[in-house]
């Protein structure tokens, strides 16, 4: 729809089903000249950093006032910004963080791109070499199948192949939490 309707701003949830829409903004942004605003019911900001790392120009909340939904549509149009003070923040540290990278090793590099939900899974699996999935899961009070998503982009990230070699990972880099701070 995008090639005949040349929208200023295109408003996208996050949550497209089968696909992510974080996947989607990059190439939304190759097709288009449209500015993204992302309209979502997820709280976590670490998707919100990586939405607009990933090209948005802001995030909204759906739960957000209508005033407030059509003045962030406004704002974006204009070619602002849709952000608050502290995701402002948030977001420039982790942007002097991805330029840290660049010079870090290659384990560091992939490390760093981890979110900090992604680290707590590694640092509770990591200390929990026996537990299944399941009880992981419980502990972090998240459904198998979610943890089984973090893990599966986890791997991917470190570029292991299953728990094991995550597990040697985690304790060569020090992502494993001391037994004493495991909940």
């Amino acid at each position: 729809m995008l090639e005949g309707a040349a929208p200023d701003v295109i408003l996208l949830d996050l949550d497209l089903g089968q696909e992510s829409g974080l996947d989607a903004i990059p190439k939304l942004l190759a097709v288009s000249k449209a500015k993204v605003l992302v309209l979502t019911g997820l709280r976590d900001e670490a998707v919100h950093h990586s939405a607009v790392l990933a090209g948005a120009r802001g995030v909204v909340a759906k739960e957000a006032r209508a005033e407030t939904i059509l003045s962030a549509i406004i704002k974006v149009q204009d070619g602002e910004f849709w952000l608050d003070r502290a995701a402002t923040g948030r977001l420039l540290v982790e942007v002097s963080r991805k330029n840290a990278r660049e010079a870090a090793s290659p384990e560091q590099r992939r490390i760093s791109e981890l979110t900090v939900r992604e680290r707590e899974i590694i640092a509770l699996a990591a200390s929990n070499a026996g537990a299944t999935a399941k009880t992981i899961a419980e502990k972090l009070s998240i459904s198998e199948h979610t943890l089984r998503n973090h893990l599966t982009s986890i791997y991917e990230k470190l570029g292991v192949a299953n728990r094991l070699e995550l597990y040697a990972f985690a304790h060569q880099y020090k992502l494993a939490k001391p037994l004493n701070a495991v909940r």
